[in-house]
């Protein structure tokens, strides 16, 4: 068996290197090509890092934006609530959860992601490169742990089992297995300090730079001991304070990111051209009562720009729209040109556009702060690693740390303005400035409603977080087409897909029946989402 899982695993990789995948998932368990070891040499290597480097991020050789769309835009997007649609039948953003929208991003990442990274972890392993498999272990868990969290028990340890169906993994088991993957992948790293891998160029984030991959490697560590804070205590804390002790990113020197190019573009700008979204009334409500700078490198100015509610002497042309419109009131009502599309790095047609940011140091400063909170060991407390989190964001994105009055943005008093004049209230009261005699709790959103927006435009991250903390408080849905769900709730996991239920049939009923902890609908919490 284990023979013929290398077998399988080299063939898949070698089969979404050159051709396309197919469209049955039980084709993805079996050994299409029967490729041997023999096939890879460690000088062609590094190519299959590469392509696995891109996938999970929706950046291949060929075309992945119609994936990203499914996977990321119409509905992390929409319930991180960054964005809103504009096309009149895009019912995710009224918690629809469109089947076949969902089954396309599914079966993406077995079709290709996984697989890749399978390949590069394996194959690593069997030509004894203890490094560069210390490195994929981190991607793996990097990758699996976004799908986890859209729908809970997912395929896992079982994959490429080369049998008919493939089992499920519970989420608590899969993230029980996070903890012990990192620790092994850091014990390498470790022992590698100051080297480098031969991998090059070819590793897409850090050109094979070990220190920063164990930076990065306890970052992770630490977003995920974060995660299950409120499912398990002891866990999280155990998990936090280690990967603090290992070393965290410090400086955005440390941010990994993967750099674009015309074979490896942001997928944003090519859905910005089809113009069906546009900028959150939240956004504009959060970034316009805090006159935050960073709007410009979020957001363009709209076409039609009401003035009539910017903050005193400030031009704010930034306008959100409310998430949960009918089809009907899109069809009807110039959205477009009304409210903004995304700042224009995004939307340069043919461009490859921004580098797509994996981790930012402002979130380590922003988890770090949380688990200060809790009394935990984090080298600082809870006020100094929250400011230490939002500076950290205004450097990367070039701003000086002054909101658009020219006053420190950090020490400021300001709060949440309303997004249409006073018609509709501000999504919160939360200031910008540390709350130092504040409750643990207003504490606590002030941290993740910065988190929030550092994180942008990773709206898989910030759905996450929105879920398990209940922060940043937004603005209910004006309308619902799910029964199950009213507008002011959102949904906590997405629904297993028709191609699952069809070629994983007894497998996805098992996961159903005795992991997931509830039906299989978009009500059922996942396992670390304990606390509202």
């Amino acid at each position: 068996m284990k023979n013929k899982l290398k077998q399988f695993v080299l063939g898949m990789a070698v089969t979404a290197f050159t051709v396309s995948c197919t469209d049955d998932f039980t084709e993805l368990n079996t050994d299409p090509k029967n490729f041997t070891e023999d096939a890879v040499t460690s000088s062609e290597y590094p190519l299959f890092v590469k392509r696995a480097l891109y996938t999970p991020n929706y950046m291949p050789f060929d075309q992945a934006r119609g994936p990203f769309q499914l996977g990321h835009s119409l509905f992390a997007d929409v319930y991180s609530n960054y964005f809103a649609t504009t096309a009149p039948n895009f019912n995710s953003d009224q918690f629809e959860l469109v089947g076949g929208w969902l089954n396309g991003a599914y079966r993406y990442f077995y079709q290709r992601a996984a697989p890749n990274i399978k390949f590069a972890e394996d194959t690593a392993e069997n030509l004894g490169f203890t490094l560069e498999n210390a490195m994929m272990k981190v991607w793996r868990v990097y990758a699996y742990h976004r799908v986890t969290d859209y729908w809970g028990p997912i395929p896992y340890s079982e994959f490429g089992n080369l049998e008919k169906e493939v089992p499920y993994d519970s989420q608590e088991a899969i993230y029980n297995d996070f903890f012990v993957t990192l620790e092994e992948a850091v014990t390498v790293l470790k022992a590698n300090a100051g080297g480098t891998s031969f991998l090059a160029g070819n590793d897409v984030i850090y050109g094979g730079d070990v220190d920063s991959w164990l930076k990065f490697a306890n970052t992770l560590r630490l977003r995920l001991a974060m995660r299950v804070r409120y499912a398990d205590p002891a866990l999280s804390k155990t998990n936090a304070e280690k990967a603090v002790a290992d070393g965290v990113m410090l400086s955005n020197d440390d941010n990994a990111s993967i750099g674009t190019d015309i074979n490896f573009q942001n997928s944003y700008t090519t859905i910005t051209q089809w113009g069906e979204f546009r900028m959150s009334a939240d956004m504009e409500s959060i970034l316009k009562g805090y006159e935050d700078p960073r709007m410009a490198s979020i957001a363009a100015p709209a076409a039609e720009p009401d003035a009539t509610d910017d903050p005193t002497g400030v031009s704010f042309p930034y306008e959100g729209m409310r998430n949960g419109q009918t089809s009907e009131s899109k069809a009807t009502t110039s959205f477009n040109t009304l409210t903004s599309n995304m700042a224009a790095p995004y939307t340069l047609g043919g461009d490859p556009g921004p580098a797509w940011v994996v981790m930012a140091t402002s979130e380590a400063y922003f988890l770090r702060a949380e688990g200060a909170l809790q009394g935990w060991n984090m080298g600082g407390s809870a006020a100094d690693l929250y400011n230490q989190g939002i500076v950290s964001n205004h450097v990367q994105l070039g701003y000086d740390g002054t909101n658009l009055s020219g006053d420190d943005y950090v020490t400021s008093a300001l709060i949440p303005a309303s997004f249409d004049g006073g018609l509709t209230p501000p999504v919160s009261t939360a200031p910008v400035a540390y709350n130092a005699a504040g409750t643990s709790e207003q504490q606590l959103e002030q941290i993740i409603t910065q988190k929030w927006i550092a994180l942008w435009p990773d709206s898989e991250e910030a759905y996450a977080e929105r879920r398990r903390t209940g922060y940043p408080i937004l603005y209910d849905r004006l309308n619902t087409l799910n029964p199950d769900i009213a507008v002011d709730q959102i949904p906590r996991r997405m629904t297993y897909t028709a191609t699952e239920y069809a070629d994983n049939t007894s497998a996805t009923e098992a996961a159903v029946s005795n992991l997931l902890g509830g039906p299989d609908s978009g009500t059922t919490k996942l396992w670390w989402d304990k606390k509202n």
